[in-house]
C-alpha cells in the first residue's frame, strides 16, 4: 500500500500501472477503496482495460457509482459491457434512473438484453441474482466438439466447470462436468455421458432458499429454470456467499431491533443511523407502558411489602434472558431449515423440560440467596422462587413459539427476537409475580 501511494505521489504512473497489473483484482479493489476519492479515480483510470472491469466488480456499490458517474458515458458503458450480467444488474439497480438510461443506451445490445432480462424478476429472487453467462451444449455433440465450444464461449462465461445440456427448446436435459469431458474419449457423445438427474432452482425462489439449497447439495453452481424447465441462468457459489452475509446481517440487525441497512457501519451517516434505530426504540418504549400499567395496578401490594420491589429487575431480566436464549436458537434453526411449523409440539415439550430444570436450579439458588444474604421473610423468598419457575416456563414457551408463528404467517422470525420478546415477558413476569405475592402474602 505504501509503495502504491509513493508511486502515485511521485507520478510514476507507468510503474504504478505495472505494479497493479501484477496484483490480484480483489487486492487492487481494497487498495483503491483505501485511497482518497481523487486518487482512487486517478488510479482506476490508468488500469488496463481487461483488469478494470474485474477490479470494479469487487468494489463497494457507492465507489462503483462514484467511478461510473465520473467517466464518460462511452467509457462507463465499456465497464458495464465487461461486467458479468448479474454484477452489472446489481450496480444499475442502485443507480438513479437517468444514469441507468444513459448507460444502457451506450452498452452493447447483448448487455442491454441480459440486464433487462434480469431486471424482470422480483428483488431477492433467484432470477434477480443469477447470471446468464454460462456454457450450454447440445446432447448430440461429441466431446471434441464440446471442448471446442467451451474454448470459444468459455472466456465470457461465469464458470466452465459445469456445462449445461439443452434441447432445441432450451429445456434442461442434464449437466456435464469439465473433468468428465477431459477424461472421456473425443468421439463420445454428450448425451451418453451427461448427468441427467439435475437439481435446479426456480426463477422465483427466494434467495434465502437458494442459499439453503447450495448448503444442502454442496454445489459450486446451480442452474435456474422457468416454469417450463427452460434454462434461463445459473447461480454460482460466490453469489451465495454474498447472500449468506446479507441475510445474516439482516437477521442480526432485526434481532437487535434495528431497521436493516445495506451500507457498512462506517459509511452510514448519523441521521441515517438515527432513522434506522428510532422506529423500534419508539415501538418498544410504547409497549413498555403495559409494564407501567401493571406496576400501577399493584401499587398497594408494593406499598404493603416494599421488599417485593427489590426483586422486580431480577425477575424481568431473567425472563428476558431466558426468552432471548431460546428465540435465537429457534430463529437460527428456522433460517437453516432445521425447524418447521409441524415441530412446534416437540419444541414446546423439549423447552418445557429445559425450563423446569433451569427454573428449579435458579429457584433453589435464589431461595438460598434471599434467606441468608438478603435476610427477607420465608414467604417473600418463596414468592420470588416460585415466580422464577413460572417465569422460566413462560419465557421458554413464548421464546420458541413466537418466531415459528411469525414465519408461519409470513413475517421474518428475526423480528420476534430478544427486544420484542423481552418486552412481552417483562409484562407477563410482573403479572405472575404480583399474583403469587397477592395470594401468598395476603396483600
Amino acid at each position: 500500500m505504501d509503495e502504491i501511494k509513493e508511486l502515485l505521489e511521485t507520478r510514476q504512473y507507468t510503474s504504478l500501472r505495472q505494479k497493479i497489473a501484477e496484483m490480484n483484482e480483489a487486492d487492487v479493489a481494497v487498495i483503491l477503496e483505501e485511497l482518497e476519492t481523487e486518487d482512487m479515480l486517478k488510479v482506476f483510470r490508468i488500469l488496463p482495460k481487461d483488469l478494470a472491469a474485474d477490479v470494479f466488480s469487487y468494489m463497494e456499490v457507492e465507489n462503483q457509482q462514484m467511478i461510473i458517474t465520473s467517466m464518460s458515458e462511452k467509457d462507463a458503458a465499456v465497464i458495464i459491457d465487461n461486467l458479468m450480467a448479474d454484477d452489472a444488474t446489481s450496480l444499475l439497480e442502485e443507480m438513479p434512473a437517468n444514469i441507468v438510461k444513459k448507460l444502457l443506451a451506450n452498452a452493447s445490445p447483448e448487455t442491454r438484453s441480459n440486464i433487462n432480462h434480469l431486471l424482470r424478476y422480483p428483488e431477492y429472487s433467484a432470477g434477480s441474482i443469477m447470471t446468464v453467462e454460462y456454457v450450454d451444449l447440445k446432447e448430440s455433440l461429441t466431446v471434441e466438439q464440446a471442448i471446442a465450444r467451451i474454448r470459444k464461449v468459455g472466456v465470457d462465461s461465469e464458470t466452465i466447470n459445469i456445462c449445461y445440456v439443452l434441447d432445441a427448446q432450451r429445456r434442461l436435459l442434464g449437466t456435464v462436468a469439465l473433468r468428465y469431458l477431459l477424461l472421456s474419449e473425443p468421439d463420445d457423445i454428450i448425451g451418453d455421458i451427461m448427468h441427467e438427474n439435475v437439481i435446479s432452482l426456480h426463477t422465483l425462489m427466494d434467495q434465502e432458499e437458494v442459499a439453503a439449497q447450495f448448503k444442502k447439495y454442496d454445489f459450486t453452481s446451480m442452474p435456474v429454470v422457468d416454469n417450463e424447465n427452460r434454462l434461463v441462468g445459473i447461480i454460482t457459489v460466490d453469489d451465495v456467499v454474498d447472500i449468506m452475509v446479507e441475510e445474516a446481517t439482516e437477521d442480526i440487525e432485526k434481532m437487535a431491533a434495528i431497521v436493516s441497512s445495506d451500507k457498512p457501519y462506517m459509511k452510514t451517516g448519523i441521521f441515517e443511523t438515527f432513522g434506522k434505530r428510532i422506529p423500534w426504540l419508539l415501538l418498544l418504549m410504547v409497549t413498555s407502558t403495559f409494564t407501567e400499567q401493571i406496576i400501577n395496578i399493584f401499587t398497594e401490594a408494593l406499598s404493603a411489602c416494599a421488599a417485593l420491589t427489590m426483586f422486580i429487575p431480577m425477575l424481568m431480566g431473567t425472563g428476558g434472558n431466558a426468552g432471548g436464549q431460546v428465540s435465537v436458537t429457534v430463529i437460527r434453526g428456522l433460517s437453516l431449515g432445521e425447524i418447521e411449523y409441524r415441530d412446534v409440539p416437540k419444541i414446546i415439550w423439549k423447552e418445557m423440560r429445559v425450563a423446569l430444570m433451569c427454573g428449579l436450579t435458579l429457584s433453589v439458588a435464589s431461595f438460598v440467596k434471599l434467606m441468608f444474604f438478603n435476610r427477607v421473610g420465608l414467604m417473600v423468598a418463596l414468592v420470588v422462587s416460585l415466580t422464577l419457575i413460572f417465569v422460566l416456563l413462560l419465557s421458554k414457551i413464548i421464546g420458541c413459539t413466537l418466531p415459528i408463528l411469525a414465519k408461519r404467517i409470513g413475517f421474518d422470525p428475526a423480528v420476534m427476537a430478544s427486544p420484542l420478546i423481552t418486552t412481552i415477558l417483562d409484562a407477563l413476569s410482573l403479572i405472575v409475580y404480583f399474583q403469587f405475592a397477592t395470594h401468598m402474602l395476603g396483600l
